[in-house]
């Protein structure tokens, strides 16, 4: 798991679980496998909306790929053909984050973009993976206060305690055990890859370029194992470590440590002499974080509701505030005011909008995390995580370590993790911030290791999550779209900074 100025949807999706980034995918590479039953039918295509270039279809795929001939599913897909019919080279996939995230949604918001720059050279497809957006959902069927998003993300207790987040956790797997039926058990990493198989057999493709981003690096790592033949031109952005004793948890975990990374970006902008007095937090960079963490903790006081009912700024808010405001640059000013506006409001609690997901996205999220692998269940090491992790991550205070209603989920995995290997063609393009607060860059160079000569990589100096189109680095863009364009990628490694490239 690019970041512009989102919509609150989008924002609160990505404030869930995006920087949950990957997933856990199926083991080794053997022959390239093949999606089970019949070949997909042919794709019915109209516009999304009247006179939209984006065309939509519907696309079945089986419930159980074991049982072909079962129920099925149907996923939204979407395509925006080339306008340049002449330059047409192929068929490009657009892999969206999440979980959950909606590739028929970032098509739309980046798709004319796309085309434009790789110059009409493909016909720019995606789609909206099982219990996303408009494919069929499932339902936990949550109450209002389990769907903020610092309950779903476990944030602990303010001395640290997670019994409230154990009792939670229980309550929300519960709950999408109960409701969601057979459709979220088949929500999972080797679901989806074998989705984007069958979408690739609709289209009439024999081989697929893509553009996978956050957790959408994963399911594009494990596409390029399972069907390496069926690959073209591979770029993922931003990306998590793939070993499979790492994913899913050990993506949270990483949560931590990408949050420190990421920080001195805000503490610099947020104590800029530019900034004017409801935008500037201190007068030196270096005096920002204490002054923040202070802040959090004296709100650690203040309980969520006052005895009228409204919701307050605490201090699990205020921490969830700014992990979200670290994906990109452009959300910095909001947090900048909600911590000067806190601390002129001195010891009077300031009114708080929670941001809540939807119980269907609740459902999506939780089914691919939780269906993938299976968690750890011992309670007594998840508070000792949390209390190690938070005495050394103040900012993220053990959220990331956290017990999750995956501690607690009924079911076993259907597929076993898989291990990304270098076995296979050398068509990978990785591009990373190197201060990601989602996906952190010591992840990336794990997933780099694995990919061995199939891949090379490009870093850039720059914070935020999502490197491709979304941070304004016209090195990290250029090399990305050459790629795209030409085939061409670096002949190693290497580094782009605001100067150009540094292939030292």
């Amino acid at each position: 798991m690019a970041l512009t100025a989102l919509t609150a949807s989008l924002t609160k999706r990505k404030a869930l679980l995006l920087t949950l980034s990957t997933a856990a995918v199926a083991a080794g590479l053997a022959a390239p496998a093949q999606a089970a039953g019949p070949a997909a039918p042919a794709l019915t295509w109209k516009p999304c909306q009247p006179g939209s270039a984006i065309e939509c279809a519907s696309l079945p795929v089986p419930l159980d790929y074991r049982k072909p001939g079962g129920p099925h599913l149907d996923l939204a897909v979407s395509r925006l053909r080339t306008d340049r019919p002449d330059a047409r080279r192929g068929t490009l996939l657009v892999i969206a984050g999440g979980p959950g995230s909606s590739g028929n949604e970032k098509l739309a918001r980046k798709g004319e973009e796309l085309r434009k720059e790789t110059r009409g050279a493909y016909d720019i497809v995606s789609l909206d993976p099982r219990g996303v957006g408009g494919s069929t959902k499932a339902d936990c069927k949550l109450g209002e206060d389990d769907l903020e998003i610092t309950h779903l993300r476990a944030w602990p207790e303010p001395d640290g305690g997670i019994g409230e987040n154990v009792t939670r956790s229980r309550r929300i797997a519960e709950a999408c055990a109960r409701n969601g039926g057979e459709t979220i058990r088949s929500f999972s990493t080797a679901n989806e890859v074998r989705d984007i198989d069958r979408f690739r057999q609709a289209l009439g493709e024999d081989k697929l370029s893509a553009w996978g981003s956050s957790y959408g690096t994963y399911v594009g790592a494990v596409y390029a194992q399972k069907y390496p033949t069926r690959t073209d031109r591979w770029v993922l952005d931003s990306n998590g470590d793939p070993d499979p004793r790492r994913v899913e948890r050990g993506w949270l975990a990483n949560m931590s440590g990408a949050a420190d990374d990421r920080f001195p970006d805000f503490a610099k902008w947020a104590a800029d002499p530019a900034r004017d007095a409801k935008h500037r937090v201190a007068e030196r960079p270096e005096d920002v974080r204490p002054l923040f963490l202070s802040l959090a903790a004296k709100l650690d006081r203040v309980p969520e509701r006052a005895a009228d009912g409204t919701d307050q700024l605490t201090g699990n808010r205020l921490r969830q505030a700014l992990q979200m405001a670290l994906y990109n640059d452009n959300a910095f000013p909001r947090l900048a005011e909600q911590i000067v506006a806190a601390r002129a409001a001195g010891d009077r609690p300031l009114p708080f909008q929670p941001l809540r997901v939807s119980s269907t996205e609740a459902a999506v999220q939780f089914g691919v995390l939780c269906n993938d692998v299976r968690w750890p269940r011992s309670l007594p090491d998840y508070a000792r995580d949390v209390a190690v992790d938070r005495a050394r991550h103040p900012l993220t205070a053990g959220m990331p370590v956290n017990v999750t209603p995956c501690t607690f989920w009924p079911y076993d995995p259907t597929d076993k993790p898989t291990r990304i290997t270098s076995e296979g063609p050398s068509n990978v393009l990785m591009v990373q911030n190197l201060r990601d607060p989602a996906t952190p860059h010591r992840g990336a160079l794990k997933m780099r290791e694995a990919f061995g000569d199939r891949a090379r990589m490009v870093s850039v100096d720059a914070g935020g999550h999502g490197a491709y189109l979304g941070g304004g680095n016209a090195c990290g863009d250029g090399a990305v779209t050459e790629f795209l364009t030409t085939g061409r990628r670096p002949a190693r490694d290497v580094l782009c900074t605001a100067a150009g490239m540094d292939t030292k």
